[in-house]
């Protein structure tokens, strides 16, 4: 366990230390049998409390104080267990739930787990791209873009490139036309 400490302040135990701010009632003393023609002899009462010479006024400033204590203190021992039936019942009836409780959450944490991996399937199912054919006359259309490229200041001398280029476009209009009726 921790160890804890207590500081006692020093206002504390110099109210403490100074019973003189009280005012002491006087403890009756029993009175002694004797003849009623006896004189008894007592001390006056003082209604007003007997000053007591006090210490020197403390010089102007912070009064000077001793360090504050510090005592180690002893945790409290743990309550005694109930001793009535109800709370006992009360305790297993607690218990018996939190375990429904933990076996609830493993329960919804595979449902949610299961929910997860069919909704990805589903997902990845739906949204698949489906099977796409090439891009037709790629290589006559780059064998233009290359001819092009290597005479930019005559045009001209690529109109056979863009002759191939145009005929296997048509064809794969016409191939595209036919395969859709």
């Amino acid at each position: 366990m921790g160890d804890y400490t207590i500081q006692i302040s020093t206002k504390l135990i110099d109210q403490l230390a100074r019973d003189d701010e009280k005012v002491k009632r006087k403890v009756r003393k029993p009175k002694p049998k004797k003849k009623a023609t006896a004189q008894r002899h007592e001390e006056p009462q003082d209604s007003a409390p007997k000053e007591f010479p006090s210490s020197p006024a403390p010089a102007a400033g912070w009064p000077l104080q001793p360090p504050p204590m510090y005592l180690p203190v002893t945790p409290a021992p743990p309550p005694p267990p109930a001793a009535m039936p109800e709370v006992e019942a009360i305790r297993s009836i607690l218990k018996e739930s939190e375990a429904v409780l933990e076996k609830l959450d493993k329960q919804e944490a595979g449902a949610r787990q299961e929910l997860h991996k069919r909704a990805k399937e589903l997902h990845d199912k739906e949204f698949k791209l489906p099977y796409q054919s090439p891009m037709p006359c790629t290589e006559e259309r780059a064998g233009c873009l290359e001819c092009y490229k290597s005479n930019v200041k005559d045009p001209l001398k690529c109109a056979e490139a863009v002759r191939r280029f145009q005929a296997c476009a048509r064809m794969a209009v016409k191939s595209a036309a036919t395969k859709s009726d």
